[in-house]
């Protein structure tokens, strides 16, 4: 019976020694596996805290006295206007049956030219017919004083023959008076002959904390009055200049649709933090990436709108690179990628006369250390003009200080407001005449696919009676005049005005591509002077 036990034994150990050897071969190589997972893994060093949360912040499980405290301050604005329409651009208008009602071109589509020594007895296509439209449109405001200044979004009122603004909870209208727009941060002030309104109160925006929970109010898409929720994603944030010239928008996941445009996004306690005005959708509805923009710079243009009728800006002069890359740091002697590179000097700007050259890296101004060129932007913008201004710059690896004393910004004049008339070019120049040009701006830009090497001005119009229609066209950027640079609508006015009535003018003009492919080129060009006119002219002047 011993021996049989020691038999056993010795079996179950046999057995035992057997799978500890067997185990070891397999598993040994899943040891290396998981160790080998562990090094290319590595679980993130987190920190807890599992404290309770203290007593003040605790969800609150109802808005509805902020919204009965910001809700009355809310108003939607209708706004109209009168859009021109081809009729050609339906192909039921080349029916004759329907010109005959509606009206168009005769048969052949042109029309002849009175005899005259440019056109030869030629024929040019008759200019299209065209019919009125009223064009409505819906969005939001908020007022801002008892007596009836409401702020809102100039692309919300821009071109308007009529704005409308309807008060919350009341059947009230009433015509609203455009008091001033800023195009290049989307701000409108509109007033309406009331009183003891209930305004808005407004809070420092700078103190804004990304995680700081927000509320949207306004009218989308024309469903009434609506109230969203959201926390603040990130401050001072800026999409490249491809909305506005002037971005440090607020961006919110509250939710904000078409018609929420202009009106107020709000604090917890109900202060006016920013105005709506903006969404990234590739559907157009609301994704949560919304853009608001900040109480303070909505405040800066309302108080200089109600003050001298527009927003004044200050001006050094010079163009500045979107960005400092990595490499771009280091080929410029920076420590960091921090501050703003400068492009491009506009000749007998500030900057010029204060000694900038292209090359240079701002990195400091008036003492605050300049961020990137969007936040410079911001600054010199809303700096007074004639102001002495204090630079740190970097040049050629070694740090230097440059003073300006800023300018002021020229009027943007292609957005520049309801009614804003474009100039023209047509004070000396025969050969100019009838044509209106404005300064390039970041939406134009965007607009018409003018890359941002090209500079000069944007040609908005051109007279179809006058000689320049011949080889100049509306989107074309006038570059150069009799070999003399353009740089603006008002360089452009300042050279036209030195030129001879009857002379032949060189231009240098950049085009976009005529057949769609989104690309362009410059060429020179040369406008011939209207002889019958110049003679006419002589003729009065005799």
């Amino acid at each position: 019976m011993k021996t049989k036990q020691v038999f056993v034994c010795g079996f179950l150990l046999s057995l035992t020694l057997c799978a500890l050897l067997f185990a070891q071969k397999r598993f040994g190589v899943l040891r290396v596996h998981a160790a080998e997972r562990k090094v290319a893994q590595q679980p993130p060093n987190i920190i807890v805290n599992s404290n309770p949360l203290p007593k003040d912040t605790r969800g609150i499980t109802s808005f509805a006295p902020v919204v009965k405290k910001v809700a009355p301050s809310v108003v939607t604005i209708y706004s109209t206007k009168t859009v021109k329409q081809n009729l050609s651009m339906s192909p039921l208008f080349s029916d004759p049956f329907f010109r005959r009602f509606f009206g168009g071109p005769e048969e052949g589509g042109e029309e002849a030219l009175p005899p005259g020594p440019r056109n030869r007895g030629t024929r040019r296509p008759a200019p299209p017919q065209q019919r009125e439209l009223k064009e409505q449109s819906l969005g939001s405001g908020v007022i801002v004083s008892a007596d009836g200044y409401i702020l809102s979004n100039n692309h919300v009122v821009e071109g308007a023959d009529e704005v409308k603004v309807a008060l919350s909870g009341s059947d009230d209208e009433f015509i609203a008076k455009v008091i001033g727009t800023d195009p290049q941060t989307d701000i409108s002030v509109l007033k309406i002959d009331a009183k003891n309104l209930p305004p808005v109160t407004i809070t420092d925006s700078d103190n804004l904390q990304v995680g700081d929970l927000v509320l949207a109010v306004g009218n989308p898409l024309g469903v009434g009055q609506t109230v969203t929720m959201g926390i603040v994603s990130a401050t001072g944030r800026g999409l490249g200049h491809q909305i506005l010239d002037y971005e440090d928008f607020i961006q919110t996941d509250a939710a904000i649709n078409r018609g929420n445009s202009g009106g107020p996004l709000v604090d917890a306690e109900g202060r006016l933090v920013g105005i709506n005005t903006v969404i990234l959708s590739p559907s157009g509805g609301s994704i949560g990436i919304g853009f608001a923009i900040p109480a303070n710079m909505a405040r800066y243009a309302l108080d200089a709108i109600i003050r001298e009728g527009k927003v004044t800006r200050g001006y050094l002069g010079i163009r500045l690179a979107p960005e400092i890359s990595q490499s771009m740091a280091r080929a410029f002697g920076l420590k960091e990628r921090a501050g703003a590179l400068v492009d491009d000097v506009m000749p007998n700007s500030p900057a010029d006369k204060s000694g900038f050259e292209h090359g240079d890296v701002i990195t400091e101004f008036n003492g605050r250390k300049v961020p990137d060129s969007r936040q410079l932007r911001l600054w010199v913008s809303q700096t007074p003009p004639n102001t002495k201004a204090n630079f740190k710059i970097v040049r050629d690896g070694k740090e230097q200080r440059l003073s300006a004393t800023l300018g002021e910004l020229p009027v943007q004049r292609l957005s520049g407001g309801p009614g804003a008339p474009a100039p023209q070019l047509e004070k000396s120049s025969e050969a100019l005449e009838g044509v209106e040009v404005s300064d390039l701006d970041a939406r134009t830009r965007r607009q018409m696919g003018i890359p941002q090497n090209v500079q000069g001005a944007l040609v908005t119009s051109v007279d179809p009676n006058s000689t320049a229609a011949e080889v100049l066209h509306q989107g074309d950027v006038i570059q150069e005049i009799k070999r003399k640079p353009v740089r603006s609508a008002q360089e452009a006015i300042d050279l036209s005005e030195k030129l001879k009535s009857d002379e032949s003018i060189l231009l240098r003009v950049w085009s976009a591509a005529r057949d769609g492919s989104g690309g362009g080129m410059s060429r020179y060009l040369v406008v011939e002077p209207d002889k019958t006119a110049t003679t006419r002219s002589r003729d009065r002047n005799q």
